[in-house]
Order: structure tokens, then sequence, then C-alpha cells
């Protein structure tokens, strides 16, 4: 059968809105931010080129350090909790029971609400001094095991590694449902006839099946993490001061708060090239094992 074939003007045409707008508010914010980060530029007057001062500053920041810090705290916990969480939740929902759409829905509605909506709720529940949290355990007379949950220097990244976790739990779990849903079900009756408990199939066949998405939910919250800002805001503001900034807390201080439109771009830069190179690494082991299915 002869297909269709779009003649190339018209391919132009229609990919047209889509790249101007692509180059319009992205490509070229990309490159004045890059520009900026060269600078002292501080909102007003004339940007004076200043080299690689601005990078150079960022070893010796250290609110920009501590910053790092927490992000990478909130990766870590974040990380291993959404793996491992969204895929139990997956199995679950993977199962036919009573109520099953119900808890789909349930489980997904935190991913719908508006970060700073989510850092309003959990701000009542985690504030150290009439949260929901340290107000029972007061009234069950346990005032030792109160936490200053948000707003100090030690828990504030277990927090918010905790927030971003219930917001985030359904989204991943659906991917990994969406994942399950495509494994054949002949794989697990041919298991079962060979002797092959259920527990044990999920680490034979479905983990290994699902590498794939592993790897996407593993891009997913790391890039997730990064973009962190609404909720260390509306739970912290970032203090005790700037103590419990993530890095995009700190970077939006430095420039609008600061003035520091030069130094703020550079930290800009900093958080794209770690974002790029995740992607490029997880773009490279998608293309090798590509290549390994091939052959």
């Amino acid at each position: 059968m002869n297909q269709l074939r779009c003649p190339s003007r018209t391919k132009i045409i229609l990919l047209a809105p889509t790249m101007i707008m692509y180059i319009v508010f992205l490509v070229m914010p990309l490159f004045i931010a890059v520009r900026y980060s060269f600078t002292d530029f501080s909102g007003i007057g004339k940007a004076v080129f200043s080299g690689a001062d601005n990078y150079m500053k960022l070893a010796e920041d250290r609110l920009f350090l501590v910053s790092l810090k927490n992000t990478m705290i909130i990766m870590g916990l974040s990380g291993v909790g959404l793996l491992v969480g969204s895929f139990i939740v997956a199995l679950v929902l993977n199962e036919d029971f009573p109520g099953n759409t119900l808890s789909k829905a349930m489980i997904f509605a935190p991913y719908v609400i508006a970060p700073i909506i989510v850092g309003l709720i959990w701000g009542f529940i985690l504030n150290p001094e009439y949260g929901l949290i340290n107000s029972v355990l007061r009234k069950l007379g346990l005032e030792s095991l109160c936490i200053e949950w948000i707003g100090g220097t030690k828990w504030t990244p277990v927090a918010v590694s905790m927030v971003f976790f219930w917001q985030l739990l359904g989204f991943h779990a659906t991917i990994f449902l969406a994942g399950i849903k495509t494994i054949p079900g002949d794989l697990y009756e041919a298991a079962s006839i060979d002797g092959c408990s259920r527990s044990r199939s999920v680490f034979l066949i479905t983990i290994p099946l699902l590498k794939e998405t592993i790897i996407m939910n593993v891009i997913l919250i790391i890039t997730g993490v990064f973009k962190i800002y609404e909720l260390v805001v509306q739970l912290t503001g970032g203090g005790p001061n700037h103590l419990s900034d993530t890095l995009v807390s700190y970077m939006y201080y430095v420039v609008f708060t600061s003035s520091r439109y030069g130094y703020g771009m550079a930290i800009a830069v900093f958080i794209l090239v770690i974002s790029m190179c995740v992607s490029f690494f997880y773009l490279r082991i998608s293309r090798n094992r590509g290549k390994e299915a091939a052959a």
C-alpha cells in the first residue's frame, strides 16, 4: 500500500509554531542565562564581563554548599523511597480487589495538587509549634518526641523529602503500573507451573523486565528534585538564614532578593548542567540497551 507522504513545505508549516515557541521560550533564555553567568550584572546598569568568577565563588559560598547538601539529602531519601514505595504500590494496584479504581484515584490525587497548596497543607501538619504531628504527641504526653520538622537545620530536608514522596508516589506508581501491564501473563503462568512463588517471580520476571521503566523513574525523580521550589518556600521560606534552602530556592533568593543576577545565573547553569548530564546518561543507557536488544 502507498503510504501518505507529507510534503516538506507542509512539514515546515506544521512544525514552525512549535519551533518558534521552543526557540523563544527555551533556547534564547538558555543562552541569555549562560551569558549573564559570566558577568557581575545586578539588574541595573550594564553587565560587565567577569570571566569565571561566579563559578569560582560557588565552591566558596557556604549557603550554596548547604543548599546543595540539602538537595542531595532530599534526592537520596525521596529517590529510594519513591522507587521502592511506588513499585510496591503498583504491584498492589495491579491486583484485582474491591475499590481498586478508587485507590488509584486517591493515590494519584496528590500529584495534581499545586505544589504551593501541598506546602500549605503540610505546613499545618509539620509546624513545630502548632502542627498536627507535634500537637498529637503533646496530647499523648510524648512531648519528648516532638521534633522541629521544619524551620530547623536538621530535619527540614527530611520533611521536604517526606512531602515530595507523598506528592509524587501516585505518579511514579502509575508509570510502574503501566510497565507491569505490558508484561505478558504467560510468563507468570509458566513460572507458577515451574513452582516459582509470586514473590520470587517479582524478582525473576517483573523487575528485570521493568529496567527501562526503573531508569525512567530514576531520571524523573532526579530532575524533579532539582525543580523543588514551592515546597521549600511554603514550608520554611528557606529559613533559618537560608539553611533549609534547596538549589532552586537559593538561586531565587540570590537573583530576585539579593539582585545578584550574574551569580544567580551561574547557579542556574550549574543546575542545568547536572540535569543535562542525567538526561544524557539516561539516553546513553537507553541507546545501548536498544542496540543489545537489536543484536
